[in-house]
């Protein structure tokens, strides 16, 4: 998602999709592991960065 579409939801559904986000990377990380290699590599660094943006919306929500 983008960043402006992800200031419209609430706090609940940030922090949601945050824990949702942390559980893909944890799959992808360990599906690396396991078999060596994945069909996307790109997946993983998708969602670091997904990651740091819902990060830094929910400390700029809680600031505000």
């Amino acid at each position: 998602m983008k960043a402006h579409e992800l200031r419209e939801l609430s706090m609940t559904e940030l922090e949601a999709r945050l824990n949702d986000e942390k559980k893909a990377l944890t799959e992808y990380k360990f599906s690396k592991a396991v078999a060596g290699q994945i069909e996307n590599p790109a997946r993983i660094k998708n969602t670091r960065r997904e990651i740091a943006r819902l990060h830094t919306i929910i400390n700029e929500t809680k600031g505000a």
